[in-house]
């Protein structure tokens, strides 16, 4: 019997979603069981639901201009949950299309091929210590950094969140962080459980139990009284900003390293992660990660000087308000900044510009940098106008980015769009630094413009928990190796 358009599409759809059904648990005990975090082109699987994982298949035609099936990666799939694998991290969509379609098998079954890509994690055993993790300050990245941390706990994380330090401590405060933690007026509620645990002064979320230290400041904690050791530290209220102003969380027993969440002043190392992670020493015991704006166009900016290198150019941020400015008109000690937030577009500065060089000391003295600020809670755009060393064309141009995107040690870092019709919102919880916006891409000779837009706050909290894990040496291989 010949079946209608209709019929064959709701057929091809159900297909979909079995597999997809199928693939869940799989992908669960891969990474409670394992520590394998399973991808699909840069595009995370776990805790993923079955729309997720569909939309991630269909983000490979985008790149590679024919279909990766569900039915095709499936198998992948299978065969990696059967082998002896230590923690990593895993891409099969990049392993199924390059054996279905480019050949990379040369001939090998699907396991031989599998055995050879993931070499580096099979048959090693994980040596890996679990690091305790405090949030000093939970304001809008040290919720979302919990929320990153909450999404990967069970036996397999190595980053275990035991504490956050707050002021406060009157009656019903505990309730209230719990309800900032459970909703979110922009990023959604949060994917799992959330309860309070008030006769042990903590909140339990996705199984762990995350202590709620009340302290007007950081000598005044005693970290080991909660059985807490030797931990990161992630600071994120910006109140101290160079190493001896930080080295005042040492006073703290059991803390042995601090991660500021800002731009940081001083020696302390100003870490973009993708960019100059390798910077990071065992001995580093304070190190920041840079601010939302810079680690957005850092990593482009490197991808377009190790390709065409850059004469110099200037760096414009569209931002939105942040909590520093007023809600409605009101006395603010910056210029401008008093005007009401959501009402104006208000000219600012911003150092991200110059911040590049400590990231990338070869564009030191090359750009400039301001910024605007406009009446949206979240995702912003960088735009980058840039004077090149090579002359070059559009199509060229967005064809080595979206190559970087995908198969770079940036993959991470930068996102790629080819969509007319993207507009901020849409990128509300990306977990890239930044994503280009191909279709507004301007190039003249050795001239660009280049248009980047970054969620201010979840894209920058994925690159923060990037670098506390390498503070804390936990390093996991992405595979199969960009080639």
């Amino acid at each position: 019997m010949t079946l209608s358009h209709e019929e064959q599409y709701q057929r091809s759809w159900q297909e979909r979603q079995e597999y997809a059904e199928n693939m869940q648990p799989i992908i669960g005990r891969l990474y409670r069981n394992k520590g394998i975090e399973v991808v699909v082109y840069g595009r995370p699987l776990v805790n993923a639901t079955t729309i997720d994982i569909i939309k991630a298949h269909k983000t490979v035609e985008r790149f590679e201009q024919q279909k990766l099936r569900l039915r095709e990666s499936f198998p992948v799939l299978e065969a990696i949950a059967k082998m002896d694998l230590a923690p990593g991290r895993v891409d099969i969509g990049k392993l199924a299309f390059a054996y279905l379609y480019k050949n990379a098998g040369e001939g090998q079954s699907l396991q031989q091929y599998l055995d050879n890509q993931l070499a580096e994690i099979l048959h090693r055993d994980d040596q890996i210590k679990p690091v305790d993790v405090v949030l000093y300050g939970f304001g809008r990245i040290g919720r979302l950094l919990a929320r990153l941390m909450l999404e990967r706990s069970g036996p397999s994380s190595k980053l275990r969140l035991r504490a956050v330090v707050v002021r406060g401590g009157r009656k019903g405060d505990l309730e209230k962080r719990a309800s900032l933690l459970r909703r979110d007026s922009i990023h959604g509620p949060f994917n799992g459980s959330i309860t309070v645990d008030e006769e042990n002064g903590g909140i339990k979320a996705n199984g762990t139990f995350i202590k709620v230290i009340y302290a007007d400041s950081p000598e005044l904690v005693d970290y080991t009284a909660y059985g807490i050791h030797d931990a990161l530290v992630v600071d994120n209220t910006g109140i101290w900003k160079d190493d001896k102003e930080l080295s005042i969380h040492f006073k703290s027993k059991g803390a042995a390293k601090v991660l500021l969440t800002a731009p940081a002043k001083g020696e302390v190392h100003n870490v973009v992660y993708g960019v100059n992670h390798s910077m990071i020493q065992p001995q580093d015991l304070i190190v920041s990660a840079a601010s939302c704006t810079t680690n957005a166009i850092t990593p482009v900016l490197k991808a377009l000087n190790d390709e065409y290198g850059i004469k110099n150019g200037h760096v414009e941020t569209v931002h939105s308000y942040t909590n520093d400015q007023n809600l409605i008109d009101n006395y603010h000690k910056a210029e401008r900044r008093g005007r009401a937030a959501p009402l104006n577009m208000v000219i600012t500065s911003t150092g991200a510009a110059s911040a590049v060089a400590k990231a990338l000391p070869e564009l030191k003295g090359k750009l400039t940098g301001n910024a605007i600020r406009v009446p949206t809670p979240n995702v912003s755009m960088a735009i980058l106008s840039l004077n090149l060393h090579k002359t070059t064309n559009r199509e060229e141009l967005n064809s080595y980015l979206q190559k970087v995107a995908l198969f770079s040690e940036l993959q991470d870092q930068i996102d790629f769009t080819s969509s007319t019709e993207i507009v901020s919102s849409d990128l509300v919880g990306s977990r890239y630094a930044g994503v280009i916006d191909s279709q507004a891409t301007i190039v003249q000779d050795d001239r660009c413009v280049l248009y980047v837009w970054y969620d201010n706050e979840f894209g920058y909290s994925t690159q923060v928990i990037r670098v506390m894990n390498e503070m804390a040496g936990i390093k996991y291989p992405t595979l199969p190796v960009n080639k």
